[in-house]
């Protein structure tokens, strides 16, 4: 070989040395570890961790199991020593309160083929700090054994869950407790209306057998049998339908569908590694995995619903789902406290009184039937109209001043609350713990006319 073309070769290794170097930021590895704060159930976690591993042998998925609100609170608490690469929950609201404060990263998806929308609602954040991967959408789910015994008619609408004839079978968890029943509530809140979303809850709950102390306890009791029918979000329904359970779920018409999410934690120690569970949550295989029978959620990608079950709901062709509600996540997030607190004491703290006031209205509606009563049809309707009663009006439960006051969450109704918040949830149980027993007094008095 001659010096000359020694020298060009040696040149050209360099060259290519070089060019090496400097392409290989581009394709960083993956750091050997991955914390994700969750509120989502093992069954779900579990099957996506195994995967995630399988797929990047060296990164071990350490799944941080909290609710959604004390996962919030956590990363809240933990910023200024943050730990955590990544929020995974349902509760939109919930990344809109950190994206808020700050503690969300961008992310710029490369997966494709993911619509802009699904329902009427944005499956990724607009901004960027947050993805959707699955749709959620909420319901009514039913043993199908438990209402034929009971000779109970299968729902349709969330008002169907007023009638009398479901008085005693009606299960659902507090807002309070769980994120996904919180927009469950402020759905028919947007979708009805403030005054007329609040009086059909509170006719619901009037039939409640239960308020669960965490939202699986529902479908563990209309599986069990324990009531009959309950208030789920979908996956809820469709996972024990796919278990084998006998029950049914139904999309009422006021219902919406918002993604469930996933964030990178703003100054995230593996930033890497959450990047590439971003993307395989949105990859084939991800989305596929939520087609699982213990897992049933809806994807965002529309090409992976040919190979769902017969008879699995597929928002992008039937427009009816979700379709009645443009959610307004940013009213949620601003009442979150507010309208928990306001479920808490006008219905689960209050529960035995709302459903004897309930029991009274229905019993003298009954005795009236068929009957012409002007006097006991105006206590009919005076009962109804105190039960219905709001503490406050919508423009209220908006204002930030009075919404703010609203900090502490009871887990149980001996709980204390000091400062404002005590004070105005004593002023809203006053009022309702008398509405209630008076509504009852008048119930009673109209039937005792009939």
């Amino acid at each position: 070989m001659s010096k000359t073309r020694s020298i060009f070769r040696g040149a050209g290794i360099l060259i290519l040395a070089a060019g090496l170097l400097a392409a290989a930021p581009l394709v960083q590895a993956l750091e050997d570890k991955l914390v994700v704060v969750t509120s989502f159930p093992k069954d779900l976690t579990g099957a996506f961790k195994a995967a995630f591993e399988k797929n990047h042998p060296g990164v071990k998925v350490e799944m941080l199991k909290k609710k959604t609100t004390a996962g919030v609170k956590y990363l809240q608490e933990t910023a200024s020593n943050n730990t955590s690469d990544m929020f995974w929950a349902s509760a939109p609201d919930a990344f809109e309160v950190l994206k808020s404060d700050g503690l969300l990263q961008k992310y710029q998806l490369k997966a494709t083929g993911i619509p802009d929308m699904i329902g009427a609602y944005p499956i990724n954040d607009p901004d960027g700090y947050y993805k959707g991967f699955a749709g959620a959408g909420y319901g009514i789910m039913w043993n199908e054994r438990y209402i034929k015994a009971k000779k109970l008619p299968a729902p349709k609408e969330w008002l169907d869950l007023a009638k009398p004839v479901y008085h005693g079978h009606v299960g659902m968890s507090a807002p309070s407790r769980s994120g996904t029943t919180h927009l469950t509530v402020e759905t028919l809140l947007q979708g009805e209306g403030w005054d007329q979303g609040w009086a059909m809850w509170k006719e619901i709950a009037g039939n409640f057998n239960t308020v669960t102390e965490r939202s699986f306890g529902v479908p563990d009791g209309v599986n069990s049998g324990q009531f009959g029918l309950g208030v789920v979000i979908d996956f809820f329904g469709l996972s024990s339908q796919a278990s084998g359970f006998p029950v049914q779920f139904v999309y009422p018409t006021v219902t919406t569908l918002v993604p469930a999410n996933i964030g990178v934690v703003a100054k995230a120690p593996h930033p890497e590694a959450a990047g590439a569970f971003i993307e395989f949550l949105m990859s084939q295989q991800g989305q596929e995995l939520l087609l699982d029978p213990k897992i049933r959620r809806l994807p965002v990608r529309p090409d992976i619903y040919s190979k769902a079950p017969a008879g699995f709901p597929n928002p992008f062709t039937d427009k009816s789902i979700g379709a009645a509600v443009k959610f307004d996540v940013i009213k949620s997030k601003n009442r979150y406290n507010l309208v928990n607190s306001l479920f808490d004491v006008m219905i689960t703290y209050r529960l035995d009184d709302l459903r004897a006031a309930t029991k009274a209205i229905q019993d003298a509606e009954a005795a009236l039937s068929g009957k012409s009563n002007d006097e006991a049809q105006k206590l009919i309707n005076e009962a109804r109209a105190l039960v219905s009663a709001v503490p406050i009006d919508e423009a209220t439960s908006l204002n930030k001043e009075y919404a703010g006051v609203f900090k502490k969450k009871r887990k149980k109704a001996t709980d204390k609350v000091t400062g404002r918040q005590a004070e105005v949830e004593a002023e809203w149980d006053n009022m309702v713990k008398a509405n209630y027993s008076k509504a009852k007094a008048l119930a009673e008095k109209a039937k005792s006319m009939l």
